[in-house]
């Protein structure tokens, strides 16, 4: 075997360990889950066992990430954005482009009322547009209070004291797009 195949075996043990731990399972919980024993899972992500196939892909489907990022695999010019929920102050964001800088796309899940940490007005450099799929927007822009449904839009400067999130006792979710250096969204009237 060459020594890339060895170098990304090697890393299997460590990333199956930390995905175990973010998701703050024990070796018994993914044992039951994956029907691997606990045992197995121990040499694995400790590098005693080579993993195969028919380990590896119960491990995947239990961690909820795609095999590609058990193995660490190298990238083949797949232009799809594999997408990786992030949790944060009891928001779900999902980046939707890959590149740094520029604007940043995000599919944003907003709790239902009354389960957001803060409605705090922040501030901040940048732009933003948001666009509502489902649910109802509660938008606090400066002194004003919009309501905002499907189908509606909002766009603002982001150095004004602003807040968001959802009007009611749904989730809320938001297709963003954020310009960190002031970048505003170019659309296209209808028709055009």
């Amino acid at each position: 075997m060459d020594n890339a195949a060895e170098d990304v075996l090697a890393g299997v043990g460590p990333r199956l360990r930390a995905l175990r731990r973010v998701r703050g399972a024990t070796l018994a919980a993914l044992a039951q889950e994956t029907g691997l024993t606990a045992s197995t899972l121990s040499r694995l992500e400790n590098g005693r066992l080579r993993p195969t196939l028919e380990q590896l892909l119960p491990l995947a489907r239990a961690h909820g990430v795609p095999l590609d990022d058990l193995v660490a695999a190298p990238p083949t010019g797949d232009p799809r954005i594999h997408l990786r929920p992030v949790r944060r102050d009891g928001l779900v964001l999902v980046p939707l482009t890959r590149r740094s800088g520029g604007v940043q796309a995000y599919k944003v899940i907003h709790p239902p009322a009354g389960r957001a940490p803060t409605t705090s007005l922040r501030t901040h450099e940048g732009y933003e547009w948001f666009y509502v799929l489902d649910g109802r927007v509660r938008f606090v822009l400066g002194e004003r209070e919009f309501h905002l449904g499907p189908g509606e839009a909002a766009e603002f400067d982001t150095r004004v004291p602003h807040w968001m999130g959802s009007a009611d006792s749904r989730p809320a979710e938001l297709l963003a797009l954020f310009g960190a250096q002031g970048e505003r969204a170019h659309l296209a009237p209808a028709g055009s």
